[in-house]
């Protein structure tokens, strides 16, 4: 049986619920076991019974009673399951890290996090990055099929702040893309509401997101720029101002000109010849304020893979950089 014990509550757990803080300490002590330590008064916080939604303030003292083996204190630490190989490669995609957040490259074709039949992901591999019993948090998303900049964050402050900017459109995201067609004007905004519907497709019914007007319909608002063209497709940057799922997609696609590769919404119209079939969309940038400094910072991912090739094909600028008109919207 080992000893009372007394922890300090760092700065990086500040606002932590008590049942979270002893999950990321204890993992072995359960819900039901931390309970009844909290009903006996054997866990105190600040000198003081609390209950296990307390939230945690810097510098509090937890008091840790005495716990069997079984209590999950004296049990060896579980090894780490990621091989070598998840480490090597989620280390390949880094582009920029600190102490607070890692800005990744993503595949094309590589899940976010795992759904059935996904056992290969971000969310997974993260975990061989895992570092002094803190392992970096998911902040946002990117479809499987698009490719491009990832934020992840290192600590449970800098994911809440990353997480609130994304929530409030406060970090400015620029995509790349190739259309089928190009756009007319060259530049504008699409602010067109889209929803979740069932739609008859093919082969039966098929969840989509359409543009739809109804109750449903959330608000979605996207500006675009041509960057390059070649007369029957275009080399587009995108701004989504908001954040729908498939915004960018479902948006070209209502402008007759669809993200090329994308037959999901833009059907035979979305395939050209000579050119992959799988999709051209690409997380080229994001602009945000850093979660610890506050620092503006612009970071950027190079292009990967077909989009890369496609690049090439149409001896379109890898390196262009697009300048986003400040009265766009007005």
């Amino acid at each position: 049986m080992s000893g009372v014990q007394t922890k300090v509550v760092t700065a990086d757990e500040a606002d932590m619920r008590l049942d979270r803080w002893f999950k990321a300490h204890f993992p072995a002590v359960t819900h039901g076991m931390l309970e009844k330590y909290l009903r006996k008064g054997q866990v105190r916080v600040a000198g003081g019974r609390v209950k296990a939604n307390r939230r945690l303030v810097e510098g509090e003292e937890i008091r840790i009673p005495p716990m069997q083996p079984s209590d999950g204190e004296q049990r060896k630490p579980k090894t780490n399951p990621h091989t070598a190989q998840d480490k090597k490669e989620i280390e390949q995609l880094i582009l920029y890290q600190d102490d607070a957040i890692i800005a990744l490259n993503k595949p094309f074709g590589l899940a976010v996090q795992g759904g059935a039949n996904m056992k290969r992901h971000v969310d997974g591999m993260l975990g061989a990055l895992e570092k002094n019993g803190e392992r970096p948090k998911l902040v946002h998303r990117l479809d499987k099929d698009t490719g491009g900049l990832l934020l992840v964050a290192k600590t449970r402050k800098a994911a809440q702040k990353l997480s609130d900017a994304f929530r409030g459109h406060e970090i400015e995201k620029t995509y790349w893309a190739l259309t089928a067609s190009v756009p007319i004007p060259a530049e504008g905004t699409i602010s067109l509401p889209i929803a979740k519907r069932m739609v008859r497709v093919q082969d039966g019914a098929q969840e989509r997101v359409v543009p739809f007007t109804g109750e449903a319909a959330k608000n979605a608002v996207t500006d675009y720029q041509i960057v390059e063209d070649a007369t029957r497709v275009a080399f587009v940057a995108m701004r989504p101002v908001t954040g729908r799922t498939h915004q960018l997609r479902v948006h070209s696609a209502a402008m007759g000109c669809p993200i090329v590769g994308d037959g999901k919404y833009g059907g035979e119209a979305a395939h050209i010849e000579g050119v992959s079939s799988k999709l051209h969309l690409f997380c080229r940038a994001m602009t945000f304020a850093h979660p610890v400094t506050g620092r503006k910072m612009t970071l950027q991912a190079p292009i990967t893979g077909h989009m890369k090739e496609t690049w090439k094909f149409f001896s379109f600028d890898q390196k262009a950089n697009c300048d986003w008109p400040e009265d766009l919207r007005r």
